[in-house]
Order: C-alpha cells, then sequence, then structure tokens
C-alpha cells in the first residue's frame, strides 16, 4: 500500500470532470478506469539524430522528473527520454553505439478524436551515446558466446568481439540528480549511467536469471555480428532465453525501490522459446534507500496472459512495466503481429494492471538458483502464489483507434499499428476535478525500419517506412503517487473542509499539504474559496502547523521558491505566485493527521485539500 493512506470515512470528494469511462477493473478492491485514446503523435521513420543516424524509435521512455507541467492555455509540456534498442539488425547486430535522445513534448488532449494525429508534438533535441566510464561507446553487437569482460568494480560483463562491452538496452529510469538506470536483454543486467551517458555501476540479477551454456556464463542471444559464429548450443541452458532479458524497468513513486521485469519465463521456469509454456517470469524488487548499494528486497512470479490462435493457447510476452505505487504495476503484454508483418491484425495488445500484495517472495530462496525452476516444464511450483492481475487498455480496440484514423488490420497501411509497442510513460492530467487522472503515453519501437535510413557509418533501406508512434490514454489510478485530494464546497464552522490522513513507516517524511482556492478558477470553478486558511492537526487533537497565503515569507517556514519545487517533485499542480492558496512542506512523524481548510474571512466556496508525500 502507499506510504500514506486515507482515513476513508473523512473523504469528501465531488464528481470527477472527465468523460464517461470505457472500461473500468477493480484490482485488490480499487477502481481503475481506462477513460479512452485521447491523442496521438508521429515522428518520421526516417528522422536522423544528431549524430547523423536514424532515431529509431522508443524501446522504452520516460519523463524527467519535474519537467511535466500544465499549460494556461490547458495544453501540457515535459522532456521525455526516449531509448531506442539495439539498431536495425534484420541479419544479425551491428556495432551501433546504444544511446538514448532527449524530446521536447507538447500534448493537447482530444477526448472526441481527430485524424490529424497532431495532437502531441514531439521534437527531438538531443542524443547521448553510452559509454565505459573512460569514454568508450558501449556497442550494440551480440556478445561471443564465450565472451566476457572484466572491468574494475564490476561484475562479468557482456563483451563483444571487438573488445567493447555489449548492450541491448530496453528498460530507462531517470533519476532526480539526471543520473540514469538502464535495464539491458543480455546480461540481462541493470546498468547505472551519469547524465552524460557514462557507466558507474552494475547490478547482476540472481543466477536463476542470468544465462549459462555447459554451466558457464554465456550472454550471447543468437544474433552473431558480422563474420562471428553462432553460440552453441543456440539457447542458453538455463537463466534468459535468448532476446528476452529485463525488458521492464520503473522505479516506486516513493524512489525507494527500483524494479525490474523479465520479458518472459527464464529457461528452466519454462522459457523454451516461441510462445510455448513461457507464462511464469520474474519480477525482481531492488532496495535503494542506501546509496550506492542497491540489494534485491523482493521477487515474485508474474503470470503473463494467454490469448487464443485458433484453438491454440498462447502467450504473449510483456514489453514494459511501469510501478504505480510499491505493489501495484502497469505492464504492457502483446504478440508479434501488425504493421509491415506477415498478418498486420494483432490478436492480443493490452496493458494490464498487476498486484503482488499477496504474491509469494521467493528471494533468497532455492528459487533464485537454476536448478530449483519456479515453473517446470511451464507448470508453477506448488505453494508459488503469482500477481495477480487485470486488462486495463486494449490498445487493439478498434472504436478507440477509429478516433485518430487507425487500425489494427485487416489492412496495412500507414494507420496500421505497428508489431511492437515498447515504451509506458505516466504523468498527471492536474485536474483538481479529477486528482487521480493520468495521461498514460505508450509507444511504439519501429525496429529502426524506414526505406531511407543510416546507422554504423552505412545506408540501408527496408522495405517500408514504419513511423515513431505515441498513443496517449486517460487513466484513473487510485494510488499512483502517495497522495491523497479531496474537494468540497466549504464554509466556515462546522462547514470546515476536513481530510484525514495516516503517514505510515519508521521514520519521518516530508509532505507537502495543501488548501486551495483561488488556483482551481482556471480549472472552471467559477466559486472557489477566496482565502482558504490551512491548518494540521496531530491525533491528540492539536494543531501543529498552520499557514495562510502560501507565498507568504515566514520564519521558520518553507519559503515559497521551496513550496513549488516541492509541488513539482511531488506532481502537484503549480500555484500562481502571490495567490491566497495555503501550503505547508513540514515533516511529519509516522501517525494519524487532519488536515483542516476554511476561509480567513469566513466566506464560503469550493476549496481543494492536498496531501503529497515528497519523493
Amino acid at each position: 500500500m502507499s506510504p500514506t493512506r486515507l482515513l476513508p470515512a473523512l473523504l469528501l470528494c465531488t464528481g470527477a470532470l472527465v468523460a464517461q469511462p470505457v472500461t473500468t477493473v477493480t484490482v485488490n478492491n480499487q477502481t481503475f478506469v481506462n477513460q479512452g485514446l485521447v491523442g496521438v503523435g508521429r515522428m518520421p521513420a526516417d528522422l536522423r539524430d544528431k549524430f547523423g543516424e536514424t532515431f529509431g524509435s522508443f524501446s522504452a521512455f520516460t519523463f524527467q522528473p519535474g519537467s511535466w507541467q500544465r499549460n494556461a492555455n490547458g495544453s501540457y509540456s515535459g522532456t521525455l527520454f526516449a531509448q531506442p534498442d539495439r539498431g536495425y539488425n534484420v541479419a544479425g547486430t551491428t556495432n551501433y553505439v546504444p544511446r538514448f535522445n532527449k524530446i521536447t513534448v507538447a500534448f493537447t488532449p482530444a477526448p472526441s478524436g481527430s485524424t490529424a494525429q497532431n495532437q502531441v508534438a514531439l521534437t527531438l533535441d538531443d542524443t547521448i551515446k553510452f559509454t565505459e566510464s573512460d569514454g568508450t561507446p558501449m556497442t550494440s553487437l551480440d556478445p561471443t558466446s564465450a565472451g566476457t569482460g572484466t572491468r574494475a568494480g564490476l561484475p562479468t560483463m557482456p563483451q563483444a568481439f571487438n573488445g567493447r562491452l555489449s548492450l541491448d538496452a530496453e528498460g530507462i529510469v531517470v533519476n532526480a540528480d539526471g543520473s540514469i538506470w538502464v535495464s539491458d536483454e543480455y546480461g540481462p543486467y541493470i546498468f547505472r549511467f551519469t547524465a552524460d551517458g557514462r557507466l558507474t555501476s552494475a547490478i547482476r540479477p540472481p543466477e536463476a536469471i542470468t544465462p549459462k551454456r555447459g554451466g558457464a556464463y554465456s550472454f550471447a542471444s543468437n544474433n552473431p555480428g558480422p563474420g562471428q559464429a553462432a553460440p552453441v548450443p543456440a539457447d542458453p541452458t538455463t537463466g534468459r532465453q535468448n532476446n528476452q532479458g529485463l525488458e521492464g524497468l520503473s522505479v516506486s513513486p516513493d524512489g525507494r525501490t527500483l524494479f525490474a521485469l523479465l520479458q518472459s519465463a527464464a529457461r528452466q521456469d519454462g522459457g523454451t522459446g516461441g510462445t510455448g509454456p513461457r507464462r511464469h517470469t520474474r519480477l525482481l524488487a531492488y532496495d535503494l534507500t542506501v546509496a550506492g548499494n542497491p540489494t534485491l528486497k523482493g521477487e515474485y512470479v508474474v503470470a503473463l496472459p494467454t490469448f487464443l490462435l485458433g484453438t491454440a493457447t498462447r502467450v504473449p510476452a510483456q514489453s514494459e512495466m511501469l510501478a504505480i505505487n510499491n505493489t501495484q504495476f502497469l505492464v504492457l503484454a502483446r504478440d508479434g503481429n501488425g504493421r509491415g508483418v506477415a498478418n498486420p491484425t494483432s490478436l492480443y495488445r493490452s496493458i494490464l494492471v498487476y498486484d503482488i500484495s499477496s504474491a509469494t517472495d521467493i528471494a533468497g530462496t532455492a528459487y533464485d538458483t537454476p536448478t530449483t525452476p519456479v515453473a517446470p516444464g511451464g507448470v508453477l511450483a506448488a505453494g508459488i502464489v503469482p500477481a495477480t492481475s487485470a486488462v486495463l487498455v486494449d490498445l487493439n480496440n478498434n472504436a478507440q483507434l477509429a478516433k485518430f484514423g487507425l487500425n489494427n488490420g485487416p489492412v496495412d497501411n500507414v494507420n496500421t499499428l505497428s508489431e511492437k509497442w515498447e515504451a509506458l510513460a505516466l504523468v498527471p492530467a492536474f485536474d483538481p476535478g479529477a486528482p487521480n487522472d493520468w495521461f498514460l503515453f505508450v509507444g511504439n519501437d519501429n525496429d529502426f525500419i524506414t526505406t531511407n535510413g543510416f546507422q554504423d557509418g552505412a545506408p540501408y533501406a527496408a522495405a517500408l517506412d514504419n513511423d515513431n508512434m505515441v498513443l496517449v490514454y486517460r487513466v484513473a489510478i487510485p494510488t499512483r503517487l502517495a497522495n491523497v485530494a479531496s474537494r468540497a464546497l466549504t464554509g466556515p464552522g462546522q462547514s470546515a473542509h476536513v481530510l484525514g490522513f495516516v503517514v505510515s513507516g519508521a521514520r519521518p517524511k516530508a509532505m507537502l499539504v495543501r488548501g486551495v482556492g483561488p488556483a482551481l478558477t482556471p480549472f472552471g470553478i467559477t466559486n472557489a474559496l477566496p482565502d482558504p486558511s490551512l491548518t494540521i492537526f496531530n491525533a491528540a487533537g492539536q494543531a501543529v502547523f498552520t499557514n495562510n497565503d502560501w507565498s507568504a515569507s515566514v520564519a521558520g517556514a518553507a519559503t515559497a521558491a521551496e513550496l513549488a519545487t516541492a509541488a513539482t517533485r511531488a506532481g502537484a499542480f503549480a500555484l500562481s505566485a502571490n495567490s491566497r492558496d495555503a501550503a505547508l512542506l513540514v515533516q511529519l512523524d509516522p501517525g494519524a493527521y487532519t488536515a483542516v481548510v476554511s476561509d480567513a474571512s469566513g466566506a464560503t466556496g469550493v476549496s481543494l485539500v492536498e496531501v503529497h508525500e515528497v519523493p
């Protein structure tokens, strides 16, 4: 559960100012709502990055912390960190240097749809290559079968025949200090890079996941580079299957836990290639609270969904995951159909909500060794409880796609969804009438497919142009951040706006508590409370903090600049300078609290009370 939770009896809320929900699902007694597709954006397939090489789409993306904002005209903007995978590799791998891109995003939602497909404007601003600590570029070449690299302070590393460290980048996380976590297919490892792309550390997963051939580490994925031999045997005997590494990577909203999700089951767990009994994959949880020393603190079995191909049951691999909180995740799973492949009609392409609250934690057990599979032959071992799940978004919903002129086959044209969708990002809608509403960005991986390509010093031409594309859904997610919010008609005395909350855990937490009135006016609230006054009471009923006018300088209290920074970090919408809204940035010990808002002059109006844990 979220570190900050409501006292349900004290929650006062009004109807959300959003469209009628399209899909509603319940997971662990919590309701998630998909309100439909609200925007589309494209970047041309032949786009070049700053090094003159083909851009290559979105194997993963995430927004830079603090960059997302709602503008005065109702549009949104932010900075997206987008990562392609290992380059154009239709016939083995090349010496393409892995990298990430910075993209400016301007978003104007269109809930009713538009065939213009320009609701998401994407502008490429910068490209940064991944290198070793000494500046030596990394490579996308398949590691040699028995090739391992040795670097001081790092575990045994995947290394190509040219002596460079190999990286097939998949997941990406951007930290508040600008450093980056990247998960890969080869190791499958989790790497940490500086903001300018230099490698600083690496996390090796449990032995059960690390690929071995004949009992020795072997990081090859059976995609040999030019002139190189294929590995023998073609597949690892244990550990991750070829090209099925740590596809999903996300950090918890409180910044304390790094999660990584294997694309499908390990070899000994049923991951025998194709779409066979590969359903039971693994989720890893690493503790980030000790700087520079991530430690495995949890490991869970995630049962991937299934679908029917005729009468045969198939298992789609997952392509990305995103942590909603410490126990719930969004997971994107898909088949291999779409634009440019033999069958343009996808049979399964969905985003699911997973919950590990009741799942078995297998970290540190015999299941972390290759000799004790969690699902021998694909059948889950007795005594292991997997994560629960429900489908939230069906990307193949043709009614939603048609709103923007898109389709899921059977035609195959520029408006047909491509095969690979591999990127997820979640940003707040900043809607006071719907504080749990978010925009879910979904990006495709176009595999560098273009008729006008260039990489690794040479041009190339694929059979078609597969554009870089982004879809945006509006969703209601109740526990994305450690926050609570309530909107109500507020008056003097017994009509004051009251919100209860509990700070859990063993340590004090930085909390942003706000009583908002005037700042609601731009959101269409015509009778906002004119001058909110905010008081926080502890469990004994004692007033412990109070504020009236958030930007007024008060000795011992947070400054306006500190409050504005905390709001950005917590994902709260900005307050206008010198407005009469109230806000407090305080350290609260674990315990129960009540936030009370009334008007300083005794007036009546609508107020919003928010409580955010500041990451």
